[in-house]
């Protein structure tokens, strides 16, 4: 006797329960169970009704993977559709991460280099920064991962212009409509508790494995949470007296805030930009197991094939990229704080 049975009895729901009751095979278990017509778990043992436990006493309910397969057979129905409405618009994408690919790497090391320190150096101001830099990619080309770090370098470049791109004004638009950032808050809040992983599962099934928007969707999705969320807490924190002032010198809604609220929340958004730009590589990583290149493909190479010292050179690798990107973010910011300070 299962644990529910009295219960289905009692609602007078057995004849509903079981109508569609399988006329399969039953273990002894149940047999002498049914024979004594009790289970002879104590109360204390009674487990939770879920599904699988109340099909057990009531056919007509469904199970766990009654429901799992629904959902997989729902997106499955809808799937091409969605696959007809997004490719075009996302195929820029693909163009956008495969252009960006081959242009750094048909950039010689001793021109792209040196281009990337000059602009290092102007964005931060910082000669020790900029000399950091330099001597990372010393040793990267000294040990061979000059070319998989470009590659992962040219990915987070194109997704982390696009997550700026969207989220700056998604966040504008939040911080100007209450209703609009409560809509928001509980789809920000799932996109960053959602497993990385998870990402990918739908992302499979809609585009194929050799399209570049497949990994650039998923680091897009995963990387864009932090830009949107302070770029709308920056400008809810200007100061409400300057935007009293603003409206007392009769400026308009768009000089309002391309003068006063966005320079007055530049750090927030670029807080926000650090951030993205540190989730951006972390996904990225993981971003290999569906074709992405870069050291990620190393360090999965490493896993799959045991190779201690390729995982842990290319681990090493990333950690230098992610301290690179931090230093020069962060020194960026601070140089904008003081020129705001001044």
């Amino acid at each position: 006797m299962a644990y529910f049975d009295g219960a289905f009895d009692f609602l007078g729901l057995r004849e509903w329960c079981d109508s569609d009751k399988a006329s399969g095979p039953v273990s002894m278990a149940d047999l002498l169970a049914k024979a004594r017509g009790k289970s002879d778990t104590p109360w204390w043992d009674i487990p939770f009704p879920s599904l699988d436990v109340l099909n057990k006493s009531c056919n007509a309910l469904g199970q766990s993977r009654d429901l799992t397969s629904a959902v997989e057979n729902g997106f499955l129905a809808v799937k091409d559709g969605l696959k007809f409405l997004l490719d075009p618009i996302t195929q820029p994408l693909s163009w956008m991460l495969d252009g960006a690919l081959w242009l750094f790497a048909a950039i010689p090391w001793f021109v792209l280099v040196p281009l990337i320190l000059i602009g290092v150096y102007m964005a931060s101001r910082a000669l020790g920064v900029t000399v950091f830099v330099g001597a990372t990619f010393i040793l990267l080309l000294f040990i061979d991962h000059y070319d998989a770090s470009i590659q992962t370098l040219s990915i987070i470049f194109v997704c982390t212009v696009l997550s700026v791109l969207i989220g700056v004004p998604v966040g504008i638009a939040m911080s100007k409509n209450d209703g609009f950032q409560r809509a928001m808050i509980p789809v920000l809040d799932m996109l960053q508790t959602l497993p990385s992983f998870v990402y990918l599962i739908p992302l499979i099934f809609l585009f194929s494995v050799t399209e570049s928007k497949l990994y650039g969707i998923a680091i897009i999705l995963y990387a864009i949470v932090p830009v949107i969320r302070l770029t709308d807490l920056g400008i809810r924190l200007v100061d409400k007296e300057v935007i009293e002032a603003a409206d007392a010198f009769g400026m308009s809604s768009r000089q309002k805030l391309f003068g006063v609220e966005i320079p007055l929340a530049l750090p927030n958004i670029m807080a926000g930009v650090n951030q993205t730009i540190m989730m951006a590589l972390a996904m990225v990583v993981i971003a290999s197991l569906v074709s992405a290149p870069g050291l990620g493909v190393l360090v999965l190479r490493g896993i799959r094939n045991l190779e201690l010292g390729v995982g842990l050179i290319s681990g090493f690798a990333i950690v230098l990229l992610a301290v690179i990107l931090d230093r020069v973010s962060k020194a960026s910011l601070a140089r904008i704080n003081t020129a705001q300070n001044q």
